[in-house]
C-alpha cells in the first residue's frame, strides 16, 4: 500500500511511473497513447489508461488527471493511490462497476508545468463545433493588452488598470471575461483553441474504445485552482440537465455542502463554453451520465490568475531571464499544487469519498 504523501510527484515523469508502477501491482493492463512530443526532461509523454473492472461492464466510473496540465500534480496522486486502495478496489468490484483510470489528458502541460495544452489551448474550452461559428467573447478582447503587457513583472500603471476595470465592472465579470473561454486570441489565457487539440482527439478515441457498453456512467475529473485551500468543490460537469443534476446532489451533495453549478452561479467557476463533458454525450450517447469536477482550492484567485498571467507572457518570450522563468515556472506549481503533506491528506480523503459515492450512486 502507498502512502498519501508518496502517491504525489514533484515532475510528470515520476508520476507517470508511479501510475504505471501502480497498473502493475493491480493487475491492470495500460493502453499507452503516445504523445508527438517530448516532456520538459526529454521525456516521453503519453496519455496512459488503465481499466480496473470488465471491459463490458454496465457501469462506468471515469476518473481523470491533467485536463489542465499542472493540475495533474494533484490528479496523479489521487489515481495512484487508488490503484494500491484495496478497500476503493473491493468496493468497486462488488459493485460490478468498472473504473476507468485516464492519467493525463494534457501530459504536455503537465510535464512542463503549464495549464494549456502543446497548441496553448485549453483543453476543458476546447470541445465545441468548430465547423460552426464559435463564441465571441468582447469582454476579453478589452482586457487581452492589459492580461499580457510588454514587460514583467507589470508596470505599476498596468496592474492599475485592470484595478480600475475590476472596480468599476467586479471580480465575478473580471472572472467570467478571463476563464469563460475566447477563440480569437492565440497566445491569450483561457484560448479554447482553432480546431480539436491532440487531447481532444485521443480523449474521444478512449471514449468510443472503453465507453460504449456502460449504460450508467459517471465522472470525476480532477482539477486545481478555485477555492479555499485544500476544499474540494463539488461542481456539476453535465449539460444544463435537471436530472442529471438532481442525480449529482444525491450522490455527491449535502444539505450543508450540495453540489454546484456553473448553470445558477453557485460555483466558484465562471460559466464556460467547449467543455470536455460534451464528448460523453457524442461518444457514448447511450449511457446516462453524471459526473462533477472535483475542483481543490490552492491560493486566492487574483494570485492564482496572476500566475496564468505570467504563463502566458513567459510562453510569447522564450528568451526571458533564467530567473525570471525560474519565479513564473514555480508561481504556477505554487497556483495549482499545495506541496504540503496536510493538503495532500485533503485531497485524497475527498477525493476517496466521492469515488465511494459515486460506485453507490451508480448500483442505487
Amino acid at each position: 500500500m502507498i502512502g498519501v504523501v508518496e502517491a504525489f510527484s514533484p515532475t510528470y515523469a515520476e508520476a507517470r511511473r508511479k501510475f504505471l508502477q501502480g497498473c502493475v501491482t493491480a493487475g491492470l493492463r495500460v493502453d499507452t497513447h503516445p504523445h508527438p512530443l517530448k516532456g520538459r526532461e526529454g521525456e516521453d509523454l503519453a496519455m496512459d489508461v488503465a481499466l480496473d473492472g470488465a471491459a463490458d461492464a454496465a457501469l462506468l466510473l471515469i476518473v481523470t488527471s491533467a485536463c489542465h496540465g499542472v493540475e495533474g500534480y494533484c490528479g496523479s496522486g489521487v489515481q495512484s493511490f487508488a490503484l494500491h486502495d484495496a478497500e476503493w478496489r473491493d468496493k468497486a468490484h462488488a459493485a460490478g462497476v468498472a473504473v476507468l483510470y485516464v492519467h493525463a489528458l494534457n501530459p504536455h502541460g503537465f510535464s512542463h508545468r503549464r495549464r494549456v495544452t502543446q497548441e496553448n489551448v485549453d483543453l476543458n474550452r476546447n470541445f465545441v463545433d468548430f465547423a460552426q461559428p464559435v463564441p465571441v467573447n468582447t469582454a476579453y478582447d478589452k482586457l487581452h493588452k492589459l492580461l499580457l503587457p510588454k514587460e514583467w513583472p507589470p508596470a505599476p500603471t498596468n496592474q492599475a488598470e485592470i484595478g480600475a476595470w475590476i472596480e468599476k465592472h467586479g471580480l465575478a465579470a473580471y472572472q467570467l471575461a478571463i476563464t469563460g473561454g475566447q477563440y480569437q486570441h492565440d497566445d491569450g489565457l483561457f484560448f479554447g483553441g482553432k480546431a480539436p487539440t491532440w487531447s481532444n482527439t485521443t480523449f474521444r478515441k478512449v471514449l468510443r474504445t472503453c465507453g460504449q457498453s456502460a449504460q450508467r456512467l459517471a465522472w470525476i475529473d480532477l482539477h486545481t485552482g478555485l477555492g479555499p485551500n485544500g476544499i474540494g468543490e463539488r461542481i456539476f460537469a453535465c449539460r444544463d440537465d435537471k436530472a442529471a443534476y438532481a442525480r449529482a446532489n444525491a450522490w455527491w451533495g449535502s444539505e450543508t455542502a450540495p453540489v454546484t453549478s456553473i448553470y445558477d452561479g453557485s460555483s466558484t467557476s465562471a460559466l464556460l463554453t467547449g467543455l470536455m463533458m460534451n464528448a460523453v454525450y457524442e461518444e457514448c450517447p447511450q449511457a446516462e451520465f453524471t459526473a462533477i469536477a472535483l475542483e481543490y482550492g490552492t491560493q486566492p484567485l487574483l494570485e492564482v490568475m496572476g500566475a496564468l498571467r505570467a504563463d502566458h507572457w513567459l510562453h510569447a518570450h522564450p528568451g526571458a531571464a533564467p530567473e525570471v522563468a525560474d519565479t513564473i515556472h514555480a508561481q504556477m506549481m505554487d497556483a495549482f499544487y499545495t506541496d504540503t503533506d496536510a493538503w495532500k491528506g485533503q485531497i485524497i480523503s475527498q477525493a476517496r469519498q466521492a469515488m465511494f459515492q459515486a460506485v453507490n450512486g451508480l448500483t442505487a
